[in-house]
């Protein structure tokens, strides 16, 4: 018989935190991926490229919303049992209100372990490889380089300015400045192009240049030796710009590296990645990310201890009681996400960022059952 009721209510949870979840997800993904159109725009990424990376940022997002989205699961749940007089039922019956509070418990213990895995290995490797989709994407919106009366460095070592863009396609007055032989393919050294005329190819993937120059600076044999400057004059040329790359940042950043990585990099056995040298900027981060993916998900038992008070007399107890409640327990969620930002400052900071948690789980149990004892039904 409690097998049954146990799985209804876990229905009952399951059907609330996978709508609130999901819903809140699907809201704060569309903001940011609005955000995420300066790749499209500024850094001329395909949209193919641009929905692929917004995609892959799912897993970031889930891993954020679920101790929230367990919170208010949770008071939901309790609340619609509660409407619909079924926990009076269950009560009157006999069912001991700690068995319920120990079933949320077991409950909140399944969603811990799987924000760890979301933590510790999804979304560290889904983030991961969104860099590398970048990394090894190339230029495709090529006009966007050519911006009016703007200095343009979207590709690395490659500047390009235009004065003036007529409605009919044609630039005038524009200057590149090639500092990696992108485009003029120079041996060594760097190149500056200036024409008074330009248009984009049918297939955008070449501009054709009209009157203009190639300055070329060849760069020193030895240091006694001088730079060669040529300058070559010409009607028309054109430039290749397919396959250009953006310098859209391409090595991983702390939350996109591996769990095991950071903590190599804790332990001194890894400097391929970041600095690991202690007390180093990347040192104290890699512990303050180790910290997040750990920690936070164990906030959540603690969570439903607190949210397991709705079950006394919740129908005498005032709105205000419920609102209280509520914010408390919303309160620990946000301490969380704050105390964990000073949590590898030392180690002392990090053992008391753990603590708090476990510190507290047994101490808020034991109010639960001293409660529910005495408590008259």
């Amino acid at each position: 018989m409690k097998n049954r009721i146990y799985k209804y209510f876990f229905h009952e949870f399951l059907s609330y935190f996978t709508v609130v979840l999901f819903a809140l997800t699907a809201i704060i993904w569309t903001i940011q991926a609005v955000n995420y159109l300066d790749l499209v725009t500024d850094d001329g990424h395909a949209f193919s490229i641009y929905l692929y990376y917004s995609i892959l940022t799912v897993p970031k997002i889930l891993t954020k919303l679920i101790p929230f989205s367990f919170l208010i699961s949770l008071i939901l749940t309790i609340l619609k049992l509660d409407k619909d007089n079924e926990l009076l039922v269950l009560w009157t019956s006999g069912l001991n209100k700690i068995h319920v509070v120990n079933f949320f418990f077991r409950v909140s213990l399944l969603v811990m372990i799987s924000q760890l895995i979301m933590t510790t290995f999804i979304t560290p490797k889904t983030l991961n490889f969104s860099r590398s989709v970048l990394k090894n994407s190339q230029l495709q919106f090529v006009p966007s380089l050519l911006k009016e009366k703007t200095f343009n460095d979207t590709v690395k070592h490659l500047t390009v300015f235009v004065d003036e863009k007529k409605e009919n396609g044609e630039y005038r007055n524009i200057l590149i400045r090639d500092d990696s032989n992108i485009l003029t393919q120079v041996s060594d050294g760097s190149s500056t192009i200036v024409a008074k005329r330009a248009y984009m190819s049918n297939d955008e993937k070449s501009l054709i240049l009209y009157n203009g120059f190639i300055q070329k600076i060849d760069s020193k044999e030895d240091v006694n030796s001088e730079a060669t400057i040529s300058v070559i004059s010409f009607d028309q040329t054109t430039l290749n710009l397919d396959g250009l790359t953006t310098k859209t940042i391409s090595d991983p950043k702390i939350q996109e590296t591996s769990t095991i990585k950071l903590l190599e990099c804790i332990n001194f056995k890894s400097t391929k990645y970041h600095d690991c040298t202690k007390n180093s900027p990347a040192f104290i981060n890699s512990k303050i990310e180790i910290n997040k993916r750990l920690g936070i998900p164990m906030f959540l038992p603690l969570v439903a201890l607190l949210i397991c008070f709705l079950l006394s007399n919740i129908k005498k107890n005032s709105s205000l009681n419920k609102y209280i409640l509520f914010f408390i327990t919303f309160s620990f969620l946000i301490g969380s996400e704050i105390t964990v930002r000073y949590s590898g400052l030392s180690s002392l900071h990090t053992l008391t960022y753990y603590l708090i948690p476990i510190g507290t789980l047994p101490l808020i149990y034991l109010l639960l059952i001293k409660k529910f004892k005495y408590e008259n039904l």
